[in-house]
């Protein structure tokens, strides 16, 4: 007769307890000290990229020089500078790490958020972190190819992107679709600046000037993120792709009108705002 001794027999898992150990894995990662200063890192390299692009607007105004004001021209002029290699390869590490903590808030949910498991608005919120971690982890792509010696311009990239998708109608038709969705996310920044929703985000007091520097900040990079998509459906609308050049074209369209140096320092400036706030994000941010 088999032996049918239930503390003999193999125990079996699940594959919910497989999901459930890998979610615990993964959650003990994102929880690490370690791992949480050096994604923190990546909000201070963000910070970086955001000065030098608002500084190369502003030098743009000026006529003093050339360079793309969008995150590929941060990063070649990072990478000309003493060091500035160095500080490149730190910001891919920096950048990988960010993102993974924006995947793993995407499939956990926000540690900062308990109380919203379930909901829609949880929903969302995994959507904008896996959404966010994809903006990252392009960011370290971008400064790994400017660490390496072999960084391309984004705003060129971006036109033939926009040139191929135009060869049908339904590319152009998507290009559409996502200009406004652009728009839309350039809108929830105005909205999270002016609104100071953004304070939800930071833990412990912030001073005055952390929430002036988050509510400027947060303004002036949604304006430019939707004068970007406009961009983006002019060109669909126009055939002449470009025009979608990023946030280098969006700024120097902006130079281009009536009072645009006083329009495009101005930009340069808030963007500049929104750098310093990703400062003060290295230290109050939730994790």
């Amino acid at each position: 007769m088999p032996d049918t001794n239930p503390a003999q027999a193999p125990a079996t898992r699940s594959p919910s307890a497989s999901s459930d150990n890998s979610s615990s894995t993964l959650g003990r990662i994102a929880q690490n000290s370690v791992f949480e200063r050096f994604a923190r890192t990546g909000f201070i390299m963000s910070g970086i990229v955001h000065l030098l692009i608002g500084y190369i607007a502003i030098r743009i105004a000026f006529g003093g020089g050339g360079g793309a004001a969008d995150q590929s021209g941060a990063m070649a002029e990072l990478a000309a500078k003493p060091g500035g290699t160095v500080a490149l390869w730190i910001g891919v590490v920096a950048f990988v790490l960010m993102a993974l903590w924006r995947v793993a808030e995407a499939v956990l949910g926000s540690a900062s958020k308990p109380d919203a498991d379930g909901t829609m608005h949880q929903v969302i919120d995994r959507i904008k972190a896996f959404s966010v971690g994809v903006v990252y982890f392009a960011f370290a792509l971008s400064a790994l190819g400017f660490a390496r010696g072999h960084g391309k311009s984004s705003g060129g990239q971006n036109a033939g992107l926009t040139a191929r998708v135009m060869q049908h109608t339904a590319g152009t038709i998507a290009l559409i679709i996502g200009g406004l969705i652009i728009i839309a996310i350039g809108g929830y920044h105005v909205y999270k600046g002016a609104s100071r929703n953004f304070l939800d985000d930071l833990e412990g007091a912030t001073s005055a000037l952390v929430r002036r520097l988050g509510m400027i900040g947060y303004i002036a990079k949604g304006l430019a993120v939707a004068a970007v998509g406009a961009l983006v459906i002019l060109a669909a609308i126009q055939s002449k792709p470009d025009k979608a050049t990023g946030l280098d074209g969006a700024f120097k369209t902006l130079g281009a009108q009536p009072y645009g140096v006083v329009l495009l320092v101005v930009a340069g400036l808030g963007i500049i705002t929104y750098g310093l706030y990703s400062f003060a994000m290295a230290r109050y941010v939730k994790m």
